[in-house]
Parts: C-alpha cells; structure tokens; sequence
C-alpha cells in the first residue's frame, strides 16, 4: 500500500511519522545526532521501515522540516540515496494553504510553519499554537488562516539544564511531578519552579493571546512535553503531540 514519511528534524528530537493516506501509522521520536553521517541516518530509516514491516517500494514520497540547517542535506542525502525518494523540503515558495504575515516570512521555523498548516486544515482559528520543545513557542493563527507570528522562549528541558550548569549547588533532575508546589528538598523544589512555573507561564502566555486572537482562540499543544504540560492545566483545548507530521502530511499533498 501506498505510504508517506513525514520527518520533522528539530535541535534536539528527529521525529518521523509514517502515513497511510491520512492515517498515522507509525511515528518515531528519536535524539538529533550532530555528527550522523548520511548512510547512517539512511540505514536508521530502512530499519524504522522494517520495524513497521514496510518496503521502501511502497513510498509514495518524502516531507522534511528542519530547523538544522547544517544536517538537512545529510538527510535528505539518505532519503535519496537508502529510500529512493527526493524529499520535498519545507522552505520558501511551497504551498502550504496559509498565509504568513510574519516581518520575514523565510525566519519562521518550518517546524512552525507544519503546526500552523496542520491546525488551520484540521481544526481552524483563531488559535495559539503551543510547541514545548528545545524552545517553547507561542504560535498565533487567525480564523481566515493567516501566521501572524508569536512568541519564544526557553524550553523546560533548557532551563533545567541551565540551571545544573550554572549553579554549583544545584543538581541535574527529572522532569516529574513533585509531592507538593512547596519543595521540601532541593530536587522537588526545582521539579515546582520548572513544571509549575512553567504551567503558569502558559497559562499567562495564553491569556494574553486570546486578548488579540479574540475569546473563541482555541489552544493546541504539541512537542515532545506537550502532555508533561496538559496534565497540569486545563488552558489546554487540544492536545496533538504529532501535529507537526500531520502539518507535512498536508503540505506534501497540496504541492503534488
């Protein structure tokens, strides 16, 4: 059967989804490794095909996103050489079906771009766009399907280990749910600050959106700690953890 691979190559995550139609057969989150070489991500992909018991043969084609630019050839090297496939990069002067409002339309991550194709086809704005990743990123889409811009900062997993890393007495932790909001030893005291002061921080973000976006924004979320986060308020309207592949799924089928 006819299957595509969508590959979102973010600082820290290479997420990989396969697709049969529009269903979301398979989907990888893997570490981004610097120093791959092409054969290597090539051999990872024909091993991911052949945990999900399907051949190379069966592609109907590639979408990348990537906000690496120094391992974006490397990997759409293996794609062409291991997959037999040319992937379709998301960059300047593709369809995506939405308009982008941003000063410079070509700074906007692709990653950012994915999200906010896949939420004006699947769910409509106005909206906020959260993506907890590397960087946390506030995402601001109209009802007519218009990017306006948003807001960036550090990802949680950054601030903690910015925390390790520049004070001497504190510890490199697990990102979990402490016993209480007031820590009563050092690592639950910083498990609060991160994922509660996170939580709040959200929240905030989100009020301050919907002052612009209007009351009826929706809020999706989507990243790797997109559930870590949803499970600690109810700001959150939709999770979608795979948005970003079902954003180049659709990308992909509107520039064939």
């Amino acid at each position: 059967m006819p299957m595509l691979i969508t590959i979102d190559l973010g600082n820290t995550n290479l997420t990989i989804g396969l697709f049969d139609q529009e269903q979301l057969a398979h989907h990888w989150r893997l570490a981004t490794d610097h120093y791959r070489m092409p054969d290597e991500y090539g051999l990872q992909l024909l091993g991911l095909l052949d945990h999900a018991s399907c051949s190379r043969d069966n592609l109907t084609g590639i979408c990348l996103s990537s906000v690496v630019p120094p391992l974006t050839s490397r990997v759409s090297e293996a794609c062409l050489q291991y997959l037999g496939q040319e992937a379709l990069i998301v960059d300047a002067g593709i369809k995506t079906g939405i308009r982008i409002r941003y000063e410079d339309p070509r700074a906007v991550g692709a990653d950012r771009v994915a999200d906010a194709v896949a939420v004006h086809h699947l769910h409509g704005g106005p909206a906020c766009i959260i993506d907890f990743g590397t960087a946390t990123t506030f995402n601001a889409l109209t009802k007519e399907g218009e990017y306006l811009g948003g807001a960036i900062t550090a990802g949680i997993n950054l601030a903690a280990e910015a925390l390790y890393q520049r004070a001497a007495k504190l510890l490199r932790i697990d990102l979990q749910r402490p016993p209480s909001v007031i820590g009563r030893n050092t690592v639950h005291a910083m498990q609060s600050g991160l994922l509660f002061g996170y939580v709040s921080m959200v929240e905030g973000m989100v009020e301050r959106f919907r002052q612009e976006l209007g009351p009826e924004m929706k809020v999706i979320a989507t990243g790797g700690l997109s559930e870590t986060i949803a499970r600690e308020t109810e700001i959150i309207d939709i999770l979608s953890p795979w948005l970003t592949l079902d954003g180049l799924r659709i990308i992909w089928e509107l520039n064939q």
